[in-house]
């Protein structure tokens, strides 16, 4: 049985780099190199959970075509539990292109696919046993954001399974009215901190940010600060921060992703908010050493050890 569910959005990603400008109309530009990789919130942390020891299963949707046999397998590949993956005739996988510049950021031409018609009519039997319910991409995933995922969050904690939530997307009204759907529901929630800071008023500093989540009822907010590491507090009064790893980055792509991944292997061992912190920190600089957003990520000791 997994222990964590990841459930949210599955993508193929075509990752090209480096890409110092975009070519003009008409225009040809070589680069160095252009790859397919596995993407998707759901895809990424459900791998990075797997690598870290965590058995793990994935609920989402992807097209009858080529790119979703390439995510199917790749799952497959890496032990995560695929039983919740269904396949539509109506939209084609989610794919991605990624542009990735010399210096490790990105920009995105993103097509949502499948992911657009997912809802919360699969099996819920797959939750049976599940520790921790995590929410993976909310804000891409239009027939499931809001209402929805918000009684699917509240139907797990019935069961007492602890739930997540990690967002996607470009804050926008509707995205904020989604989300605030979900957050009673959530006993953890781990954003950027860039998409958040509309959705509150006052102070845009992660302190007031969180207090004022907390205040809307979640249970542990974790702040991904990119290179001003990560931020947490949780309703008991625990607060952490702590700094960003110096490390080269190559690609920046699914570090968002791999931070969730450590912090909810941390969380599951029960272990203290600034570890979760130090583990989502260590595992997303892994994932930005190396193309792609699980191929520089591993196992639970060797990741852990970058936190001492």
């Amino acid at each position: 049985m997994p222990q964590i569910i990841c459930l949210g959005i599955l993508v193929a990603d075509i990752i090209g780099r480096p890409i110092e400008r975009v070519p003009a109309r008409g225009a040809l530009e070589l680069v160095e190199s252009i790859t397919t990789h596995i993407g998707g919130c759901a895809a990424n942390t459900g791998i990075g959970l797997q690598k870290l020891g965590v058995e793990t299963a994935v609920i989402g949707a992807v097209g009858r075509d080529g790119f979703g046999q390439f995510v199917r397998h790749t799952l497959e590949s890496h032990g995560v539990d695929t039983r919740g993956v269904s396949e539509t005739g109506a939209a084609p996988t989610s794919a991605t292109m990624v542009l990735v510049q010399p210096d490790g950021e990105r920009s995105f031409l993103h097509c949502v696919g499948a992911n657009a018609a997912f809802g919360d009519d699969f099996e819920e039997s797959i939750l049976q046993g599940a520790q921790i319910l995590h929410i993976a991409g909310h804000g891409l995933m239009p027939a499931f954001d809001g209402a929805p995922c918000a009684r699917v969050l509240q139907e797990a904690q019935k069961r007492g399974i602890k739930t997540s939530l990690d967002t996607a997307g470009a804050p926008d009204d509707t995205w904020r009215h989604n989300l605030r759907c979900c957050l009673p529901f959530l006993d953890y929630f781990v954003p950027s901190l860039h998409e958040v800071r509309e959705l509150v008023l006052g102070p845009q500093t992660p302190e007031h940010i969180t207090k004022q989540l907390l205040g809307l009822g979640v249970g542990t907010v974790a702040l991904k600060m990119g290179r001003d590491g990560s931020y947490a507090k949780n309703q008991r009064g625990e607060e952490a921060r702590v700094a960003a790893l110096k490390v080269n980055t190559v690609d920046a792509t699914g570090a968002g992703d791999a931070f969730a991944a450590g912090f909810l292997a941390a969380a599951l061992r029960d272990l203290p908010l600034e570890t979760c912190l130090q583990m989502g920190n260590a595992t997303g600089a892994r994932c930005v050493q190396a193309v792609g957003t699980v191929e520089g990520l591993g196992e639970w000791n060797s990741t852990f050890a970058m936190t001492l």
